[in-house]
């Protein structure tokens, strides 16, 4: 038999192998589907015991909430080490170390957020990204394990003594099953092919080394120096491609130190955490905003992100100046969902509500107010910054689609009885754009002309009317 032969054979034996596994999956799903429905009934007849008031009957235990989420980044910390403590004297010295060492991982855990899920021997589980949905969880969760491994050599430098405990760390991202328990000390108990995986990409690990999966290391590969460590076999997934965290990339990391963040890192972890906060408030737009704003609605916010975003780069602006533009253009009508008329001051509130959350600069959080009111009419820029927002905030005044949208200005307006007839509303409009100016030579570049044209046709049509009230 030659090797075509046996590569065949083999092949054929692996489909039929598969073909097994899938009539085996499809067996257990209509098993649980049958035990899903046998369920239900047992809790409709419960159901029934309760509304006929039987007093003996046991309270019904309440069903507990299983989530799939897409999106979570798991950390194994295994602590290796007792069969050389066997051999030494000083063991209680050891151990007293060891219990520094588990008072470390923990504070640094809490500091990030991690979810201490799984405990067993010397070996833990951390989780990020259960109670809330966060694009920065696999940045978070590799800055932790970076923050525990350098605290961990601090005690041994401290103690100046040779380690004694090895400490692996594991790196996953992926999605999981998550149950809430309903218990303050592990809120969530969670399941799924991935707590296997993290566990072995944990124990592949060199100690004082962090070892993470292919899907984390796509996720996070801009921030970090990562190196391949080879693959490990995985059951019914094949070979897991493995990779270790050699610290930031160097344009990240501050002066002498590959394992801190500088401005720069702050600054784009802030890009992709304002993507959370952005999804946050439009979510919150959406069921908070009275359903009569035809103009200060959820699209006008979005055209003022997209353009603070294009002017801004086009002006020569840093990413953290786009970054607080952006965050500014998401607030700067969020007030309405509270009051019309001081709008942008409850926008601010909100502002400094949310971002105190997402541990925001507090400097950061004072720039992005001061150009919230800088979009109350009539503008009067004073820098850069605040040229860029307002030249976005009324970007329709020179596009195509004027008529439109300030049409339904108009009517926004109209119902809150703060313009008059029609024909006002035109010779308003004719003041005020008249009167208007773009601060920025992109937003001049862009609108200016369009800007003209408009008004000649707001003139145009007054004119028609004058014409129809004289005839």
């Amino acid at each position: 038999m030659n090797n075509l032969e046996r590569h065949i054979q083999q092949i054929q034996k692996l489909a039929r192998r598969n073909q097994a596994l899938n009539s085996q999956l499809k067996n257990l799903t209509s098993q649980y589907s049958a035990i899903q429905q046998q369920a239900e009934k047992y809790n409709q007849l419960l159901s029934r015991f309760s509304e006929w008031g039987v007093a003996e009957w046991p309270e019904k235990p309440s069903k507990k909430k299983v989530e799939h989420l897409k999106m979570v980044s798991l950390l194994y910390v295994s602590i290796c080490g007792f069969e050389a403590l066997t051999q030494m004297d000083n063991q209680s010295h050891h151990i007293d170390i060891l219990d520094e060492i588990y008072i470390s991982i923990n504070k640094i855990a809490q500091e990030f957020n991690l979810t201490k899920i799984k405990s067993f021997g010397d070996n833990m589980i951390y989780a990020v990204g259960l109670s809330n949905k966060n694009r920065t969880n696999p940045i978070d969760i590799t800055m932790a394990a970076i923050r525990m491994n350098l605290a961990i050599q601090n005690i041994y430098n401290q103690q100046r003594c040779e380690p004694v405990w090895k400490v692996k760390m594991g790196i996953h991202t992926g999605p999981i099953l998550a149950t809430d328990k309903s218990r303050r000390y592990s809120p969530f108990s969670i399941s799924g092919d991935n707590i296997n995986v993290v566990c072995r990409l944990g124990e592949s690990c060199p100690p004082a080394k962090i070892n993470m999966s292919e899907m984390t290391c796509e996720l996070v590969k801009e921030f970090f120096q990562l190196s391949s460590l080879g693959t490990i076999p995985v059951r019914f997934k094949g070979s897991l491609k493995m990779f270790l965290v050699n610290g930031l990339n160097e344009e990240l990391q501050k002066e002498n130190n590959p394992f801190e963040g500088n401005k720069t890192f702050a600054v784009r972890y802030g890009h992709i955490q304002f993507l959370d906060i952005q999804e946050k408030v439009l979510d919150l737009l959406e069921k908070n905003l009275p359903s009569n704003l035809y103009y200060h609605d959820v699209k006008h916010t979005i055209d003022v992100i997209t353009e603070v975003e294009l002017i801004g780069w086009a002006e020569g602006l840093s990413e953290e100046e786009i970054l607080t533009l952006k965050t500014a253009a998401l607030f700067h009508d969020a007030g309405h969902m509270v009051d019309y008329r001081t709008h942008e001051y409850q926008g601010i509130l909100l502002a400094r509500q949310i971002l105190t959350d997402y541990q925001y600069p507090p400097e950061r959080i004072e720039t992005i107010s001061r150009l919230i009111m800088a979009t109350k009419s009539p503008p009067t820029p004073k820098d850069k910054l605040e040229e860029v927002i307002c030249d976005s905030d009324l970007d329709y005044l020179g596009r195509t689609d004027f008529i439109p949208v300030s049409n339904n200005l108009y009517r926004e307006l109209k119902e809150r009885q703060m313009v008059g007839s029609w024909n006002d509303w035109l010779q308003l409009q004719l003041n005020f754009i008249q009167r208007h100016q773009y601060y920025t030579q992109t937003a001049r570049n862009l609108r200016e002309v369009n800007k003209q044209q408009q008004i000649e046709r707001i003139q145009s049509l007054i004119n028609k009317n004058k014409v129809r009230i004289n005839y």
